[in-house]
């Protein structure tokens, strides 16, 4: 998908409420990234997936059987919840393309070497000729690209804008060099990373995931994912619906969950040998507790790919919560009144 500089709103009522709408879904990220800290804990080997189970059923980390019906019924997927330490990973977990969900690694990888605070943009990053002639080559590859210009700067936090709402693989290349002084560098530090994080069956290639080499399982990238929302920056920036680029204009955020029946991010993803791929987190309240979860699907068949991905986590989590007592309309708790990044 390409963007380019799309016409200006001039209404001053509908900006008013986009900020509102804005600064609501980032509180609520803050929030669950907050909430991150008691899931995976510390260290990757406090959460193990449930393999020793009946076929159909995987055991959570009190015993309860998780029944099969709540998985989705082609691909594959896992989730991990407050107040379970234990990774529930459903049927049929085998190394396969995951698309634009890399670009969680991508992100993380990026913030982790240069860390933002709240309120801070952070370093530029310079745009040349090599870029733009990049960009020009993706575009006619039909990647996911957003418009830039030689000479154009970007701060770490709008490239991690570009990276993560629009799913620019163009900027992902950009942010690889910048942050390891090549792709290939890069890639190496995104294959340690997930090695220390237990992810056995994750190899990257690349940092956007295009290339369909790039390979996991849905549990391996729910132990990323998690790790990633626990960096306030990382979550703001997925609970937006759209941000501003100095060349590219506004672009906005792929994942059209967000805001919905609890979903506060995170990343989707999608080509051919992917399907339909969502990294998502949701808050809803559970047995009269406010709950957390954290998940992935990935392979979900549909003409559009992005929707099935989108729709397979959003009935991933009703059937979660509905086998808990809930019910399925969310209700989010009242964000910060301070001002989040």
């Amino acid at each position: 998908m390409t963007y380019s500089q799309p016409a200006r709103t001039t209404t001053r009522r509908i900006r008013i409420r986009k900020a509102r709408a804005a600064c609501f879904l980032v509180g609520i990220a803050a929030i669950a990234a907050a909430l991150g800290h008691q899931m995976l804990g510390a260290s990757p080997s406090s959460a193990t997936s449930s393999t020793d189970v009946p076929r159909g059923e995987h055991r959570g980390a009190a015993g309860e059987a998780v029944p099969g019906t709540v998985w989705p019924a082609q691909g594959q997927a896992a989730f991990v919840q407050t107040g379970r330490s234990q990774l529930q990973a459903g049927p049929n977990q085998h190394a396969a393309p995951i698309a634009s969900v890399a670009k969680v690694m991508t992100a993380y990888l990026v913030l982790r070497d240069h860390p933002l605070r709240a309120g801070q943009d952070g370093p530029t990053i310079t745009l040349t000729d090599a870029d733009v002639a990049d960009t020009d080559r993706r575009r006619g590859q039909h990647e996911s690209v957003v418009s830039i210009a030689a000479g154009e700067e970007l701060t770490e936090r709008q490239a991690l804008q570009a990276l993560l709402l629009p799913s620019a693989n163009n900027i992902a290349a950009v942010l690889a060099r910048w942050d390891a002084g090549s792709a290939g560098r890069f890639v190496a530090r995104m294959n340690a990373t997930a090695r220390s994080l237990g992810m056995t069956r994750t190899r990257y290639t690349d940092p956007s995931g295009y290339d369909d080499a790039t390979v996991s399982t849905a549990a391996d990238q729910v132990r990323i994912v998690d790790r990633a929302m626990r960096l306030p920056v990382f979550a703001s920036i997925v609970a937006t619906p759209s941000a501003t680029l100095p060349f590219a204009g506004t672009v906005r955020n792929t994942n059209a969950l967000l805001g919905h029946n609890g979903f506060v991010g995170v990343k989707t993803g999608s080509d051919d040998a992917a399907g339909g791929c969502f990294a998502f987190r949701a808050i809803r309240w559970i047995g009269g507790k406010q709950t957390t979860i954290t998940g992935v699907v990935l392979g979900q068949p549909g003409h559009d790919q992005i929707a099935a991905g989108l729709a397979a986590a959003d009935e991933l989590v009703g059937r979660i919560a509905g086998h808990h007592g809930a019910t399925r309309t969310s209700v989010l708790p009242r964000p910060p009144t301070d001002r989040m990044p």
